[in-house]
């Protein structure tokens, strides 16, 4: 497949013509200076009179006169790196249609290099097929995006059906891969699908976005295997049908696919009815036969198949076999129950065909009996079996995706089978990646943390994804939650974008890897030494990883017997032993992978005796410039000052060293005299070393500071003279810290920042400035620019809209870089929202106008803090806001407007980052009033009659229309209103009527009036206020036989303005006196009571109902009594223990029970003692009463708990008790064959292997 985005915005269509007739085929390109270039049958077409090409702007048209069959072919039109192609089809006279020309043969596939590599470009929308056939049964779908017009790289997502996204399948049989060409600008997304199977069919799509840009392209895949006679071998085809691309309309971004696959006709098969086929079939196959059939949808199947009427065999085990399918999301419990038809049955359960063994910790089974029901369960960590009468349950607790399975329930032969979906829920990244800098050769860690421990991710670096090599370059950690990548040795090549992705989201990061500057601790020193002593060079640099070559006079020295080169950690030698004359020369230290060199000179001392006495008087030697000379010595702070002054002189003269102080008298700042030629060093401080040799007098000092800096003199005497000269020393370091950067302005993802040059500048100009920023809740520094940066105002960019940030600068000098400068306040990029949308008129008056508009398209982080709005006359340019300060509503009206003005108005949005674009109307306004017939709107539920209940309240809102404002009249059946009674209130758009508590009386049709001048106009409303209905009349007995009574009454006088819905009529008995509902909304006026008492007197009441309820008082009959009567049974009875309790025998630390039955007429009150105790109100003890059988429950007992209990039942007749002895034993009895005849349930443990 080849995606990409198109140059054209209309491209052209395939056309059908007839011979003799005009073509025209036009386009639209995106851009207007856009070059085009026609085509037919890949080559290009040259304007004659056939071929007519004309450009207008961005649109092009091709147009082919006096069309003939010949013109029939392939045309197409190509701007930049788009290609477009379309057909033209010639038909003839409907006399040739049946014999016409062949259709046109599908363009052979070296139609592709014509494109320069490109897909043929699907511009007719055509659905086409490709058939690939695969020895291992592999196939590969590749989608290219071209790149050139995205500012990031776009993402793609490959979907089987409807929601199965395929990045949370990839593994053994797929595989995602992705890859970019830098020359050509593209992306090649890849899905290799290996060893296809049989349910891999089905419909498939691949989505890429790119910000607001979006397409897709559907594509069905079928495997078929195609059994061969001779060898009995299976061969895979993979059929591949791309369903047409949606384009999106003009909100897609102009993405499109292009022609994926060529045309090959395709043998139809013969339908079949695939939801007979699921109707039929195990719900083990389900999933399969969906595949197969192309059913993407795999819930929607299931409901569908649940609402259809399976006809199933009536099973002689089953009473209610398992549902055909369970969906439970990962980490829940899933319950699945049968219905057996004999309670005793056993029954097993399968997993994908192998019977559950509960395995693990032991299994405990229960088996209680009480009465005829039966209940058993046994129970491990994941499965829980459960038998209650004829229920069988299998409970799985803490579903995981090994669960999902298929699973079978067996009783004797007969099987029941569903089916289980675990749905893994979505891995969220609960804390991102940072951007990291380090140097190079460091170690980087990428760390986030996940919703879910165990989850898979996946690393990528610039969209290649990571892998663990045998380098072992990068490494995977996984801790819980946490996922850690980690790199070794960072090197440049490792500086990217790192992003790490699971189901459920991704985090980005970048990494930027800084070479190291190499430090010079300590620099190699000029030595002069006498023969056969030992020279020693000496070096510190700051990476002890950092070697190096040692050079004589610019040739390489080679290790030998007196040549010593050693490297011990940060320090580099060259030790020279037994020195002799040629030792002499330039020495060089050169570091790897550096471009520079640490140089000095060995100087050698040849001792000769002059037996003959003279006198020179002293003599410095600086740059032959005499006694006078003066130079200034430049040095770095930190680093030792080395002052070697060359001096002559017999005998050898004394040197004296002075520092001149400002506004002082020079003095003697360090003293060394010199009798021989034997030098004495003398310490000042630790830091100050003299060494004078024949010839030179030596001055240093180790580690200089910004004290140091001044004017040294070095004073040389003998008899036979003196002489002087002076050195000045600058001493130079680094600048100070520059001031806390200022934060001039944000956008949205970038700020201006601006600050001051440090108050030193450490002796050497400053040669810019390096920032660095961070995130305001982060530890981590990244450098903007490596190059120093001259002005004190910058651009950062790149940042994060809506994310705090803080800044900070380094002062840079020919030295090095200062200290960080304190971090600047935090601030937040933010960019101004788009122009708000929609503005326009909503009313407008001779001095006012009412403005409403839209909520920006692009709002941002920032929110909006308001809106203003401002006006002007037109023809000027002097906007006058409308009122003070911003509004928050997005509809405003402005007052006080000069009436016959043609006036302009517009909007901004404003927030921190200033006012968005502004959004004018697209003329100016005439302030003046329209006038605007009157009209009502009668509301919906107005337009039937209104019924409300007496005392309720009314509250009418008619809203209307009418400029200038209507006059309004509210009249009641034709008269005026009594405004005791109701209240009217009027507004511009509205009139409200109001009845504050209502009566029968106001009931009626109230109209309402709109009147403007001579037009106006009128609605009605209807109210009915109802009451509660009065008493039915006459009720009377008509009739009396057997056990029943007729009884007859008339309407009642007030029906409370609303009809009668019905009657209750009730009954009552005079002794009791209690009444009971015969008839509810009984709507006849007559009725006949029946099931009546002899010898009972009986009393009739009947209420009247309307909508509002039942009448306040009845209408009563006539007293009715029924012969003879009869004397009342007196059932009473004193309690009797129909079974005692028995004595028991029990182990402690198991609840115990004690049972016994009762009887007795009124119901007696049952209570317990212990020795004579009442036990009624202790919590260790629960008493049960369930149809006279006692029951008392004794939780966990103890020895202590033995004695004898006894159980008393008391009623108004008389009393009874029973008592028992309870014994509670602290061992296991020998066998449980006693046990299992004295407890009601029975516990024991079986050990499963």
């Amino acid at each position: 497949m080849w995606l990409k985005f198109s140059a054209f915005i209309k491209k052209p269509k395939c056309q059908t013509a007839e011979v003799g007739a005009t073509v025209v085929f036009e386009a639209e390109t995106e851009k207007a200076d856009a070059r085009v270039r026609w085509q037919r049958d890949a080559k290009d077409i040259t304007a004659s009179d056939k071929y007519v090409i004309s450009a207008e702007g961005n649109k092009h048209s091709l147009t082919i006169n006096n069309v003939a069959p010949e013109d029939a072919a392939g045309y197409a039109i190509i701007a930049g790196a788009s290609k477009v192609k379309f057909e033209l089809k010639i038909t003839e006279a409907e006399a040739d249609a049946s014999s016409g020309a062949p259709a046109e043969a599908p363009a052979a596939p070296a139609q592709a290099s014509e494109t320069n590599g490109h897909a043929p470009d699907n511009g007719s929308g055509m659905q086409k097929e490709l058939v690939l056939s695969s020895t291992g049964g592999n196939i590969t779908f590749v989608a290219k995006v071209c790149g050139e017009s995205l500012l990031k790289k776009p993402t793609i997502r490959w979907f089987k059906g409807k929601w199965m996204d395929l990045a949370s399948k990839s593994g053994k049989h797929l595989q995602l891969k992705e890859h970019y060409d830098r020359n050509t600008k593209i992306y090649t997304f890849e899905m290799h699908i290996i060893a296809a199977k049989a349910n891999f069919a089905g419909g498939y799509r691949c989505e890429v976005t790119s910000r607001d840009k979006f397409d897709s392209c559907n594509f069905e895949l079928t495997v078929h295997v195609e059994v061969i006679a001779e060898d009995a071998h299976y061969a895979l085809w993979l059929m591949v049908s791309p369903c047409s691309s949606t384009d999106g309309g003009e909100d897609s971004g102009e993405l499109d696919f292009s022609a994926l696959l060529k045309k090959r006709s395709v043998s139809t098969e013969p339908d079949v009815d695939v939801w007979e086929i699921l109707h039929n079939a195990p719900p083990s196959e389900y999933e399969k036969i969906a595949f197969q059939y192309g059913i993407t949808d795999l819930r929607g199947m299931l409901k569908r198949l649940k609402k259809m009427k399976k006809e199933e065999k009536k099973s002689a085990a089953f009473l209610k076999k398992l549902d055909p399918a369970y969906q439970i999301e990962k980490g829940h419990k899933i319950k699945m129950q049968i219905e057996v038809a004999n309670p005793d049955a056993e029954v097993k359960w399968l997993k994908n065909g192998q019977e559950i063994q509960p395995t693990g910790r032991p299994v405990y089974k229960v088996l209680v009996w009480l009465g005829i029901s039966h209940y058993s369960f046994s129970c491990s960590s994941r499965y829980i079996f459960e038998s209650i009468g004829n229920k069988r349950f299998l409970t799985i607790n803490n579903c995981s995706l090994a669960d999902d399975a298929a699973y079978t329930c067996m009783v004797g032969d007969e099987k029941s089978f569903t089916e289980l979906f675990v749905k893994e829920p979505p891995v969220l990244i609960v804390r991102n990646l940072e951007d990291q800098m380090v140097m190079k050769g460091e170690r980087v860690e990428f760390e986030c943390e996940v919703s879910e421990e165990g989850a898979q991710v996946k690393w990528e670096k610039d969209g290649v994804e990571l892998t663990r090599d045998e380098s072992f370059k990068y490494r995977f950690k996984k801790d819980g939650c946490k996922h850690v990548l980690i790199i070794n040795e960072a090197t440049k090549e490792d500086s990217g974008h790192y992003r790490v992705k699971t189901n459920g989201g991704q985090s980005l990061a970048e990494l930027l890897v800084q070479e190291k500057d190499l430090e010079v601790y300590q620099s190699i020193a000029d030595l002069t030494v006498k023969a056969k002593d030992q020279a020693v060079f000496k070096c510190e640099v700051s990476d002890e990883n950092v070697k190096g070559v040692w050079y004589k006079n610019g040739v390489e020295v080679k290790a030998d017997a007196r040549t010593h080169i050693t490297h011990i950690g940060r320090i580099h030698k060259l030790t020279i032993d037994d020195v002799r004359p040629e030792d002499e020369g330039d020495y060089t230290f050169v570091p790897e992978g550096y471009a520079f060199n640490l140089s000095a000179k060995l100087n050698f001392l040849e001792v000769k005796i002059d037996y003959v006495p003279r006198q020179d008087p002293p003599k410095i030697h600086l740059d032959c410039m005499g006694k006078t000379a003066d130079s200034t010595i430049l040095v770095v702070a930190g680093n030792k000052l080395r002052l070697d002054v060359p001096i002559t002189g017999d005998p050898a003269p004394t040197v004296v060293w002075t520092k001149a102080e400002k506004h002082c008298i020079p003095q003697p700042w360090w003293f060394d005299r010199i009798s021989h030629i034997h030098f004495v060093v003398t310490d000042s401080g630790g830091r100050v070393h003299v060494e004078s040799t024949k010839g030179h007098c030596i001055f240093t000092i180790e580690g200089a500071e910004r004290q140091d800096e001044g004017v040294y003199s070095v004073i040389v005497r003998n008899p036979a003279g003196e002489d002087t000269a002076d050195i000045n020393v600058k001493v130079v370091d680094v600048p100070d810290p520059p001031q806390a950067p200022r934060i001039l302005s944000v956008g949205e993802d970038s700020c201006v920042v601006q600050w001051d040059p440090p108050l030193f500048d450490g002796g050497q100009p400053v040669l810019g400035y390096v920032l660095e920023r961070k995130k305001k809740k982060s530890y981590r520094w990244m450098r903007l620019n490596f190059d120093p940066y001259k002005e004190t105002t910058y651009e950062a960019k790149r940042m994060i809209e809506g994310m705090a940030y803080e800044m900070r600068v380094y002062a840079v000098n020919a030295i090095g870089m200062s200290r960080p400068s304190a971090a600047s306040e935090p601030f937040v990029p933010v960019a101004p929202s788009s122009e708000p949308i929609g503005l326009c008129v909503d009313d407008i008056s001779d001095t006012t106008i009412s403005l409403k508009w839209r909520t920006p398209e692009k709002v941002g982080s920032a929110g909006i803090d308001g809106y203003g709005v401002e006006y002007c006359k037109e023809g000027t340019d002097e906007w006058i806001p409308a009122f003070e300060g911003l509004t928050e509503r997005t509809s405003v009206i402005i007052r006080d407007l000069p009436t016959g003005e043609r006036m302009q108005f517009r909007v901004r949005a404003f927030n921190v980052a200033g006012p968005s674009p502004p959004a004018t109307l697209p003329q100016a306004i005439t302030i003046r009033e329209i006038m605007q017939r009157p009209k009502i709107w009668i509301p919906r539920n107005l337009r039937q009659t209104l019924i409300k209940k007496v005392g309720e309240t009314v509250n009418l809102v008619i809203p209307f229309q009418g400029k200038p404002r209507p006059k309004l009249t509210w009249t009641k059946n034709g008269e005026p209103l009594d405004p005791k009674q109701v209240s009217v209130r009027n507004s511009d758009t509205d009139s409200i009527l109001f009845i504050r508590k209502t009566e029968r009386k106001d009931s009626g049709v109230y109209e309402l009036q709109v009147q403007i001048e001579n037009v106006e106009d009128k609605a009605s409303v209807t109210i009915q206020i109802v009451d509660l209905p009065g008493a039915p009349q006459n009720l009377k007995v008509a009739d009396v036989w057997g056990f029943n009574v007729a009884l007859e009454w008339k309407l009642p006088k007030d029906n409370g303005n609303c009809d009668i819905i019905g009657y209750t009529i009730q009954k009552a008995d005079k002794k009791t006196m209690e009444w009971y509902t015969v008839f509810e909304q009984y709507r006849r006026t007559n009725c006949v009571v029946s099931d009546l008492i002899m010898g009972n007197e009986y009393i009739f009441r009947v209420f009247s109902m309307n909508m509002v309820g039942l009448s306040t008082e009845p209408f009563w009959a006539p007293r009715l009594k029924y012969p003879p009567s009869y004397k009342d049974h007196d059932f009473s009875e004193a309690p009797k223990f129909t079974r005692p309790l028995v004595n028991r025998s029990v182990i402690s630390g198991y609840n115990a029970t004690l049972s016994c039955s009762v009887r007795g007429i009124p119901k007696p009150k049952i209570t317990w003692y212990k020795n004579k105790m009442d036990i009624s109100n202790e919590a260790k003890y629960r008493m049960f009463s369930e149809q006279g059988v006692l029951t008392l429950e004794i939780r966990k007992p103890c020895p202590f708990d033995g004695g004898v209990y006894t159980c008393k039942a008391v009623n108004a007749s008389g009393e009874d008790t029973v008592e028992c002895k309870l014994e509670v034993r602290c061992k296991y009895p020998a066998s449980h064959s006693t046990l299992s005849e004295s407890l009601p349930f029975m516990i024991y443990k079986e050990n499963v292997e």
